[in-house]
């Protein structure tokens, strides 16, 4: 349903509002709406923070005539308990005390200009209403941050794994693996023979952490932590097929909805597929060396 500011519908021109000293009945009516439209948004994107909010609220308060900065939108939502607390857990998931063959680091120096140019896998826990724990593994392209496979299990077997890859790599046709690499941590999973003969088998260069530090492996944690903390554990899940579903339709509001800050708060959905690249100000945040690249894609 469209929204219809107050003064539109009260036959009030803003100009006529203001002139009458009505400034406080006016910006408490903005502020309902603000914080109304802000719950509409967090229906699906439940736990999403208040510079994200800001840009998707952009459109909406542009049709409105509403202004508004970002500090005054925390300070609304603080005063009306709606900031968003972050939580800090973590379960171990990676093994690399293993005999398996472990890789070396390829991507210290190398900063992705495109898409599948570079993935990042990595696995992240979540805990569903019987106490256990489902495990997720993620494909996430480094450049354009759209997550391109993933699978939940109730194990952490390799073969979970794979299925993420076999996702990932089902959408992309032979020329667009020329020179792409897969990176990861040094967990068996990723080093066991059949996940290394698949990415083998596609001409994939294989290139894994050499050290327990994150930043190693920055933007595939950086996914885990918002899929986890902005969605995830805001559903109460109870088996493994509704997981599936969730996990599903999260996924689809991460790379269609969400913005990001590291590409200029576009969708991970408009950079991935964007035919135009135009090279502007320094926009997209490089995660492996202290400097930042000069990318602006367009979507057509």
């Amino acid at each position: 349903m469209e929204f219809v500011h107050p003064l539109r519908s009260s036959g009030i021109t803003r100009q006529a509002y203001y002139q009458n000293n009505w400034e406080g009945i006016s910006t408490t009516l903005e502020e309902d709406l603000i914080i109304q439209q802000v719950k509409e948004i967090r229906k699906n994107h439940r736990r999403m923070g208040t510079r994200k909010l800001y840009e998707m609220l952009q459109p909406f308060i542009l049709d409105h005539q509403i202004k508004i900065g970002r500090d005054a939108l925390f300070n609304m939502l603080s005063a009306n308990h709606l900031l968003v607390r972050k939580r800090k857990r973590r379960i171990q998931t990676t093994n690399s005390y293993h005999w398996l063959r472990k890789y070396p680091n390829l991507i210290r120096e190398f900063v992705p200009t495109a898409p599948n140019l570079l993935w990042v896998s990595d696995i992240t826990y979540w805990k569903i209403n019987t106490g256990e724990h489902l495990y997720i593994s993620f494909i996430t392209d480094a450049y354009s941050h759209k997550i391109v496979g993933y699978q939940v299990a109730e194990t952490m077997e390799a073969i979970e794994s794979i299925k993420a890859l076999q996702m990932a790599l089902s959408a992309l046709g032979a020329e667009s693996l020329m020179n792409l690499i897969h990176h990861s941590d040094r967990g068996i999973q990723y080093c066991s023979h059949a996940y290394v003969k698949l990415l083998q088998d596609y001409n994939v260069k294989i290139s894994m952490t050499e050290n327990g530090d994150p930043l190693e492996n920055a933007v595939a944690e950086r996914v885990n932590g918002i899929i986890k903390d902005e969605y995830l554990e805001t559903y109460d899940i109870d088996n493994i097929k509704d997981a599936k579903g969730v996990l599903k339709a999260v996924v689809d509001l991460y790379n269609s909805e969400r913005p990001h800050m590291s590409i200029s708060n576009f969708t991970t959905n408009s950079i991935h597929h964007s035919k135009t690249i135009i090279k502007t100000e320094k926009l997209w945040k490089n995660y492996y060396r202290k400097q930042t690249t000069i990318v602006n894609p367009i979507q057509d």
